[in-house]
């Protein structure tokens, strides 16, 4: 399901905006974006994400700014050690004066900026506890677009298997007709072939030969197949746990159905509804991969 909410805290000296944006996906994809210094809070932003969402593609995105007093500067030693010597074997190389330490701090990586280098062990994880329960907040009100989308879902459902249940009796009732309708073809062709309508045909005969093809073109068991696949739709659809997997999996069924009615079916009728049933299964199918 799709959905955007934010929310935004603040502790001592730092402000801070979480974005959560959610798009369909088949599982549970998590992509996580933070500034330099707060890569810690993923694992737990993940956690919180599990225990509320089961499918949908996150993007969760956090900004922060503090004012200039709370930030520190550090100098990563293993940066700096590279660029002094790549320094000194230019200068040895060219000949050209050694660079001076003031372009050496300048390059990228070299030294960095954190408002979390002040920070000694408890006080981040207090901050990291609160900007954590401003991203519960968040994701809580993720939920809430999401089912907004849900309700809209569920009606669109509801009518989708309300014309799978009217396509399945119209298929029934035109399933029922057609053994007369195979009777009445096997005797004008067996009459044709036999030389018109003086040919001595034997009942007998057709009736086998209709009993065979009746047996064979037999859709009873699949009418009631998609009637309790409804019924199971149904039931998933009112239910409060995640569905759309099974969902997914009973679009499947409902389709495989359709696609043996239609492969039986000696009547261009039959065969017609067997089209329409295909084609809202198909419809189902696509709305049910926007659901948890």
């Amino acid at each position: 399901m799709t959905g955007f909410a934010d929310a935004r805290g603040s502790h001592a000296n730092l402000r801070w905006r979480w974005e959560a944006k959610s798009v369909n996906g088949r599982g549970l994809d998590f992509r996580f974006r933070a500034p330099l210094g707060y890569e810690g809070l993923e694992a737990g932003a993940r956690t919180l994400a599990t225990e509320r969402f089961k499918r949908g593609s996150l993007q969760i995105v956090l900004t922060a700014a503090s004012e200039e007093a709370s930030r520190g500067f550090r100098i990563d030693p293993a940066a700096l050690a590279d660029a002094v010597r790549i320094a000194k074997k230019l200068a040895e190389e060219t000949g050209l004066p050694p660079a001076r330490i003031d372009g050496l701090l300048a390059l990228k990586g070299v030294v960095m900026q954190e408002e979390s280098a002040v920070l000694d062990d408890e006080a981040r994880m207090k901050r990291d506890a609160a900007m954590l329960e401003s991203l519960a907040n968040a994701y809580d009100l993720l939920a809430r677009a999401r089912g907004g989308e849900g309700a809209k879902l569920e009606a669109i459902l509801l009518r989708q298997v309300d014309e799978i249940e009217r396509l399945t009796g119209e298929a029934r009732v035109l399933a029922a007709q057609q053994p007369t309708l195979l009777r009445d073809r096997i005797s004008a062709q067996l009459k044709e072939l036999l030389g018109g309508a003086n040919a001595n045909v034997s009942e007998e005969r057709v009736a086998q030969e209709i009993a065979m093809l009746a047996a064979r073109a037999d859709l009873s068991e699949e009418m009631d197949r998609l009637l309790a696949h409804a019924h199971e739709a149904r039931a998933l659809i009112a239910g409060k746990e995640p569905a759309g997997r099974k969902l997914d999996f009973l679009s499947q069924e409902f389709n495989r159905e359709a696609n043996t009615l239609c492969s039986k079916s000696s009547d261009i009728q039959l065969t017609h509804v067997g089209l329409a049933l295909k084609a809202v299964i198909d419809q189902f199918r696509e709305q049910v991969q926007n659901i948890e």
